[in-house]
Parts: structure tokens; C-alpha cells; sequence
């Protein structure tokens, strides 16, 4: 397959793209510094260099895709303006590209909290605002979707076990090894289409957790 994922140089997207690219599938990372490109490329991505923010359309870069995966973030740093742009305004548009280059798989990392963004303190609350909007967007365009909502990310080698559930609310820990390989499973699993999730480390092996 030909996958692009958005936010390519992100901790979690580098992680996919080179297990994608292992896996035989043309990874393309969308990114927006041209001194990015070489670490995708050392791990068997293509760059691709477009801006998520200010680009006024993704359709040049989705076009000849087979897929899409979201896994842009605007960071912790930013201001609640820029989570607008980013995380929500982003979002929308690489589902309106998606739709307009008739890609139907949509993959979106998402958080855990968005169904409830009210219960978060000030400096969360934009932020699961604008994940709970684009979450939204995404699942009422007609793509085909999955949205993968993980627990606190962490740098911790992955063991490829993990806990699934479609119950919002929880909490946990999850490496970011495992969040990666999870994305990449739900692109080759059609059971995870339609389907919203929070992902947290457990005993399952992945192939299992995700016969939803």
C-alpha cells in the first residue's frame, strides 16, 4: 500500500513509517522542514514536504494514496490558537483531502479524554477540544476510520502486547513502540473500521486486541 502519514517527523510517525517500510508499503511522511527528510529516508520513508497548517489543500500529497494516517500534533508548547490549526484544522483538512482524491482509510491518533473535554484543566482543555472536533469531522465524512485514542506515551521498549477497549474514560501508560505497531496493524485489519478506541499496555498480543 501507499500510506502518508501527517506530522511525519513525529515521535510516533517515525516509528510507523519504518515499520511500514519493513513491511514492504510505500511510507510517505508529510513534513515541513526540508532538514527532516533525511532521517525518513534513512529508515526506508519517502519525504514528503507540504505544510499541514498552511497549505491550503493536502490533495497533492494524498493523491495516489490508499491511505491516511493523522499523527500531527501541534506539542505540548503550543497555545490553544495553534491546537486550532494544527490538531483540529489539520485533521479536517487531510480528511477533505482524503474525500476529494476518493482515499477512503483514515487513520487518526487521537487522546484519551476527548469524549469528555470539559473535565480537563485549562491548559488540557483546548487541546481535547480540538481532538473531540476533528474526531468528530472524521467519523461523520463517510471515510473509512479507525481512531486510536492512547493512553500517556511513553519511550519504553514495546513488547507488542496491549489492551483495547472501546469503553472511554481509562487511563494507563503505552510505548510508543507499541502505539506505532497497533496504527500499522489497523491499516491491514478491516475490523478496526469504524471503530473508536483507547490503547494502553496490557497482555494481548496486537493481532488479538484488535478483533473488535
Amino acid at each position: 500500500m501507499d500510506i502518508l502519514v501527517a506530522g511525519g517527523h513525529g515521535k510516533i510517525a517515525v516509528r510507523l513509517l519504518k515499520l511500514l517500510a519493513a513491511d514492504g508499503h510505500t511510507a510517505r511522511g508529510l513534513i515541513r522542514k526540508p532538514d527532516q527528510a533525511a532521517d525518513l529516508t534513512a529508515i526506508g520513508a519517502v519525504p514528503v514536504i507540504g505544510d499541514l497548517e498552511n497549505d491550503p489543500s493536502l490533495a497533492p500529497y494524498v493523491k495516489g494514496a490508499d491511505a491516511v494516517v493523522f499523527a500531527a500534533g501541534a506539542g505540548p508548547g503550543s497555545g490553544a490558537a495553534r491546537k486550532r490549526t494544527v490538531d483540529l484544522g489539520g485533521a479536517l483538512k487531510l480528511a477533505d483531502a482524503a474525500m476529494a482524491e476518493r482515499v477512503t482509510r483514515y487513520i487518526m491518533v487521537s487522546s484519551i479524554g476527548a469524549q469528555a473535554p470539559a473535565s480537563a484543566g485549562p491548559d488540557m482543555q483546548p487541546y481535547l477540544e480540538a481532538k473531540a472536533e476533528a474526531d468528530a469531522y472524521v467519523v461523520a465524512s463517510g471515510l473509512d476510520y479507525t481512531i486510536v485514542r492512547p493512553g500517556s506515551l511513553t519511550d519504553d521498549p514495546g513488547t507488542g502486547r496491549v489492551t483495547v477497549t472501546r469503553d472511554l474514560g481509562n487511563r494507563g501508560p503505552v510505548p510508543r513502540d507499541d502505539v506505532a505497531a497497533v496504527l500499522a496493524a489497523c491499516l491491514v485489519t478491516p475490523a478496526t473500521i469504524g471503530v473508536t478506541f483507547e490503547l494502553f499496555t496490557g497482555e494481548t498480543p496486537i493481532p488479538e486486541a484488535l478483533r473488535l
